[in-house]
């Protein structure tokens, strides 16, 4: 089983890779666990629509160019799917079952992702109607991933 998050853009802050580091290595007593970072696009603030579609689209290329066609992907997206962790665990645990030896989950850059990312994904997921930066839901992502292996194994976790 392999576990692999892409996202877009290089983390910086310190605090945000120790805590993936931490996830990570919990990880390891039941996956492998990647993290597969894609350059951004660089682009002034003030975009226009179709500037904006540009962009994801070029980020997109980049993600789909990291993915298998037997992977099993999620995609984070705002109008995706509202789940607990236990939907996320039951998830996974479905996948494994119907023989998907690889998940993988997408992380967009600030500005989401192109479509073609979107309809490449097996499921569309969303951790809420808050906006967190991407940054963030990398750890909050890893954390939720092992959360589930934690729960497909019957183990305690806070609850």
């Amino acid at each position: 089983m392999k576990i692999t998050i892409i996202a877009v853009g290089k983390l910086k802050e310190k605090y945000l890779k120790q805590g993936i580091a931490e996830y990570a290595k919990r990880l390891g007593k039941y996956t492998n666990f990647d993290i597969v970072e894609v350059a951004d696009e660089q682009a002034p603030e003030n975009l226009s629509s179709n500037e904006m579609i540009a962009v994801k689209e070029k980020e997109g290329v980049r993600i789909l160019n990291k993915i298998k066609e037997t992977d099993y992907v999620y995609s984070l997206v705002i109008q995706g799917k509202k789940v607990s962790s236990e939907e996320i665990a039951h998830s996974m645990s479905q996948a494994m079952l119907h023989g998907k030896s690889s998940l993988v989950f997408v992380i967009g850059g600030s500005l989401g992702l192109s479509e073609k990312v979107i309809r490449r994904s097996d499921e569309q997921l969303s951790f809420g109607n808050i906006t967190l930066p991407h940054q963030l839901i990398r750890l909050v992502l890893s954390e939720q991933v092992y959360r589930g292996f934690r729960i497909m194994k019957g183990e305690p976790y806070h609850k």
